[in-house]
């Protein structure tokens, strides 16, 4: 597990049967090289001491958001920005509660909502209430939020009974982890670009041809492929949209622009063609705004093609070239043709006839044709969480 050596974890104990297992965690975790402090809720205390924890990780122990020798340091926020990630073991019903509902009202959930790095839950609970509605809701929305979830199994509870909800054992933790960070470290290697949004095809100064794309899935998947460890490019026509520091965006409004600044960021690993590009601007734009008339002729013309040039390009064609094809009707037959014509690895074929997806909504469904004829649909549900499944299926073909 040498990609562990020499991070640093914030691990966070709650309240739960489960928590004694999460000494087994930290002595896995040292003997892995890694730097570990710690913080206990009060109900954890219950189960296991701070001496305990302190002695196994020799890291410093926390346990109160009021202390005020500690915050004097402001502790909630120095911790969220010295762990590498966070690990919260065992995650109880009432932590993912608290957490889906933004609360801060402990130093544990504090650091959560103050912290910028990855954050692992690792849940335990009775079978009941791991089945509870209420949980599966909590946990969708945290998944949103880019929370990644470790389990449960199903096994015996300390309770007596059966079934999933039991904590995932702590080698198998460990080995999660580890396998996250192996991920990150060989992406860091690796660069993305994205296109997203729409453009706008000038009429006259005033006036252009466009579309109802949001950007909204392509900011989303510049966003997923940055956390998965990739160094990412995105360029956006026009949107209100915002991404983190670690991407680098261009902001651009015609086909034009678009095509000379994805030429310009080659060559990449992946690159991914979301946006929504208009496929004819005006064969000859006014220079002034044209006034209102009876009638009024525009002559269109072919606009530059950004999928079909990078895909065919024999020298720098990136490793996989994925494409979007937003469809009302034909989804299928028009996917798998544009498959074979651009010569895409990937198509990603959504029906935007359904207002409730798609075009400038935040859910979207999609099927994914691939080159070797294999097809995959992912269901309904929030665009953050298509686009993280989109990028696990692109590190599988990077694998």
């Amino acid at each position: 597990m040498k990609n562990l050596k020499d991070k640093k974890i914030l691990l966070i104990i709650c309240g739960g049967v489960a928590a004694y297992k999460s000494l087994e965690t930290i002595r896995i975790l040292k003997k892995c090289g890694c730097e570990i402090k710690s913080i206990l809720t009060s109900n954890a205390k219950k189960f296991v001491t701070p001496l305990s924890v302190a002695s196994l990780s020799r890291g410093k122990v926390y346990d109160d958001l009021f202390n005020v020798e500690n915050e004097s340091e402001m502790d909630h926020i120095a911790l969220s920005r010295w762990a590498d990630l966070i690990l919260v073991e065992p995650a109880t019903a009432n932590t993912i509660s608290k957490l889906a509902k933004g609360s801060s009202e402990d130093l544990a959930s504090t650091v959560i909502l103050a912290s910028n790095k990855p954050i692992f839950l690792v849940p335990a609970m009775n079978v009941r209430m791991w089945e509870h509605p209420s949980m599966k809701e909590n946990l969708e929305i945290l998944k949103t939020y880019s929370y990644k979830i470790i389990g449960p199994e199903i096994g015996e509870m300390a309770c007596g009974e059966y079934g999933e909800g039991k904590m995932t054992e702590p080698l198998d933790i460990v080995n999660t982890i580890n396998d996250y960070l192996f991920l990150i470290n060989k992406n860091n290697r690796l660069k993305a670009l994205v296109t997203a949004g729409p453009t706008h095809e000038y009429i006259d100064p005033v006036r252009f041809i466009t579309n109802k794309s949001s950007g909204k899935q392509g900011y989303e998947l510049a966003k997923s492929l940055s956390r998965n460890g990739f160094q990412t490019t995105l360029i956006s026509g026009p949107t209100n949209l915002k991404v983190d520091d670690e991407i680098k965006l261009i902001k651009v409004e015609t086909a034009e622009q678009m095509f000379k600044e994805t030429q310009k960021n080659l060559p990449v690993d992946v690159a991914i063609f979301s946006a929504a590009v208009a496929d004819f601007k005006v064969f000859e734009k006014s220079d002034i705004k044209i006034k209102k008339e009876d009638k009024l002729t525009i002559k269109l013309e072919k606009n530059v093609d950004i999928l079909n040039y990078v895909s065919n390009h024999n020298s720098m064609r990136p490793k996989l070239v994925i494409g979007f094809a937003a469809e009302t009707n034909n989804l299928e037959n028009n996917a798998e043709k544009k498959l074979k014509n651009k010569n895409c690895d990937m198509i990603i074929a959504n029906d935007v006839s359904d207002k409730n997806i798609g075009f400038d909504s935040d859910f979207n469904e999609v099927t994914i044709f691939y080159k070797n004829n294999k097809q995959e649909k992912l269901s309904s549900k929030n665009k953050m969480l298509i686009s993280e499944e989109i990028v696990e299926r692109i590190n599988n073909q990077l694998t």
